[in-house]
């Protein structure tokens, strides 16, 4: 079999870019190890900012986002028994994010897969990458009980942090930087009301929390927890104490409490490897950068860093010039960064750390009370929140 463009991992960055590659014209076929409910069921991130947002409505696979996705105009701060609102859409001209979940996503852009009969093969192991550095890579995988060859003329690795994308690239050129938090984050989902039309970010005491949704008869609730932590250890009571003390005496009287029917607990950590092109092989998403949760923005990086990569590919076959290709990886690890940077300090900022004492504490309340107090504070973490732009 052969293509133009071979995409490992039919998660958000690898359909996204399939779908946007199919819009420009360009041939590809997508490899995923696992199966298309498993991949579809994961419960992972469920905010969009205004930049992946507007991509589905471009690719004619927002309709069901736009019917069903709760549109937010601002956030919550929840420090101090006080709840502080940030108003993005005042603070930034307009933009705002969408709560709209990576499942629904999912199963969005599997629904347009299927309509349009882009070649996805699902349950495709023990894949191989061959001759990346060459003007003819290929692809090698096992399928259903057959080893079977995909050429190509790039690879696209799409294929989370645990992929063999990035572990293809040589040790001589990769780089790789790396924080792991000593703390994770336990998760609940519940079909009870929210107890906010918007996000609220708790800074306290015994540790951080956030009230989230994913829809408005569906709560998604977390709590900071111990590494050490089981969650067989966290009765749904014992969460639910834990969510209304940390959310403090403005909010935590109003949570509708019900039994969950997820609950996981997982570790954070802010991690990039540079550079994401080697040879004819470019990586995205996962595979090339992960982010805390808390500043929500690990969907959304995979979403900017395929909309680079398609324009790169398709100036490419349209002049046949390599500048475009050449030019991924700063471009991509620019705008990479800069996420990084606010993911951390946002889980700086609402996070307790076990090694912090009194002073840690104190410049903690400092920088809450200076954002809270500060137009031009208020700004800059609306504007890193809603998504800063796509630059040239």
């Amino acid at each position: 079999m052969r293509t133009q463009v071979a995409i490992i991992g039919a998660g958000p960055a690898g359909l996204l870019l399939a779908h946007l590659l199919n819009k420009a014209g360009i041939a590809s076929v997508v490899l995923e190890q696992r199966s298309r409910d498993y991949v579809a069921g994961r419960v992972r991130a469920g905010v969009l900012e205004q930049v992946t947002a507007d991509l589905l409505v471009s690719l004619g696979i927002g309709e069901r986002m736009r019917n069903e996705g709760l549109v937010h105009t601002g956030t919550n701060i929840a420090w101090g028994d006080r709840l502080h609102r940030i108003d993005f859409s005042a603070l930034t001209g307009g933009s705002t994010v969408v709560v709209y979940g990576q499942s629904e996503v999912m199963a969005d852009l599997n629904a347009s897969a299927d309509e349009m009969g882009l070649p996805v093969i699902f349950g495709a192991e023990q894949v191989q990458l061959h001759d990346l550095d060459t003007a003819r890579p290929y692809v090698e995988y096992d399928f259903e009980g057959v080893r079977r060859r995909l050429d190509c003329e790039f690879v696209a690795g799409c294929d989370g942090f645990h992929g063999v994308a990035r572990a293809s690239i040589p040790a001589s050129v990769l780089k790789t930087y790396e924080k792991v938090y000593p703390f994770g984050w336990l998760g609940v989902l519940a079909e009870v009301p929210p107890v906010n039309h918007e996000l609220i970010y708790a800074r306290h005491d015994r540790g951080f929390a956030l009230a989230s949704m994913r829809s408005k008869t569906r709560s998604r609730y977390y709590i900071q927890c111990d590494l050490s932590d089981r969650v067989e250890d966290w009765s749904d009571d014992r969460v639910w104490d834990e969510v209304c003390v940390r959310l403090g005496d403005d909010v935590g009287p109003s949570v509708v409490r019900g039994p969950s029917f997820e609950k996981s607990i997982a570790p954070l950590r802010s991690f990039v490897a540079e550079p994401m092109r080697w040879g004819r092989l470019f990586l995205a998403g996962d595979a090339a950068h992960i982010v805390p949760p808390t500043g929500a923005k690990g969907l959304n990086l995979a979403a900017t860093d395929v909309i680079m990569l398609s324009q790169a590919l398709a100036d490419h076959y349209a002049t046949r010039s390599e500048r475009a290709l050449d030019r991924y990886s700063d471009r991509a690890l620019a705008r990479v960064w800069k996420a990084e940077r606010f993911s951390w300090w946002f889980t700086m900022l609402t996070h307790r750390f076990p090694e912090d004492g009194g002073f840690e504490h104190r410049i903690q309340s400092a920088e809450l009370d200076y954002i809270l107090s500060s137009e031009a504070a208020q700004r800059v973490l609306a504007e890193n929140y809603v998504g800063l732009p796509i630059a040239d």
